[in-house]
């Protein structure tokens, strides 16, 4: 693990960052984006066991207010537009600091919940800084399950050992979770959806759902698909919103022929 510095924010924000995977600098490039209380660690061994299976580098990093990197600040409060700074202003700035040429090779993402919808974010905003993306229980808009489990988590949180077991992986635990508890449960991010910005995308995509996932249904990815058509969907099933740790082995195969079939850095299909 290292740290980086952007400038984010007005302030200076220092980013935790891993390179896995192969050394081979002309292998492919997969970006790690954690889900809504993930860090870097959180990851545990998944992006190097699927780096090594497909023959990839990875990047894994950890946003402003999560894991090692900078907290949020004690006033600052995040917008219903905060998947989108993620993904136009925060994750750019830190390929660019790490001197990743996103237009010479561009990048794959993969990214896990909101690290997802980040994900899907940047395809349709830089269409040609991207290789392709897979997008792992993403949300591209809000559902009363998803309000209602994360109602629950924030009951779990303030009751139970949830922030000392969240402290193992966040610097401070307080600032990953209510940054996104609290955006998550305002009445204003009722009405956030990015079905419009989706519809922009023009790289390939593998979008993969657990069936038994508890923030989101299946509608997550049909929608992506009806907007999308050559959108790759997978349901898998006996999986919850984790699928990196509920069925890892299915999605690291899922994965491979996902890149295989898209040429490894087609981005015109």
């Amino acid at each position: 693990m290292a740290l980086v510095e952007i400038r984010w924010a007005g302030r200076p924000v220092c980013i935790e960052h891993a390179f896995v995977g192969g050394q081979d600098p002309r292998a492919p490039l997969i970006v790690f984006l954690h889900e809504g209380l993930g860090s870097l660690a959180m990851w545990k061994d998944f992006p190097q066991q699927l780096c090594q299976a497909a023959g990839c580098r990875g990047l894994v990093y950890s946003r402003p207010g999560y894991g090692r990197s900078t907290p949020r600040a004690i006033e600052e409060a995040w917008g219903p537009d905060f998947m989108h700074r993620q993904a136009h202003e925060v994750l750019p700035a830190l390929l660019a600091a790490l001197h990743i040429d996103t237009l010479a090779e561009p990048p794959w993402l993969l990214g896990h919940s909101d690290g997802g919808s980040i994900s899907l974010l940047y395809a349709a905003q830089f269409p040609q800084r991207i290789a392709g993306a897979i997008v792992v229980a993403p949300h591209i808009l809000v559902e009363d399950l998803s309000v209602a489990s994360i109602e629950q988590t924030r009951v779990a949180y303030e009751t139970t050992d949830l922030r000392q077991r969240l402290a193992h992986y966040h610097d401070d635990p307080d600032s990953a979770f209510y940054g996104w508890n609290r955006i998550w449960l305002h009445p204003s991010f009722r009405q956030w959806s990015i079905v419009q910005e989706v519809a922009a995308i023009r790289c390939p995509i593998l979008a993969i759902q657990g069936l038994d996932d508890e923030y989101g249904t299946l509608e997550q990815i049909r929608g992506m698909a009806r907007v999308l058509p050559r959108t790759q969907c997978l349901a898998l099933a006996d999986c919850g919103h984790s699928p990196h740790r509920d069925q890892p082995e299915a999605l690291i195969r899922a994965v491979i022929s996902f890149l295989r079939t898209s040429n490894l850095g087609d981005t015109t299909a």
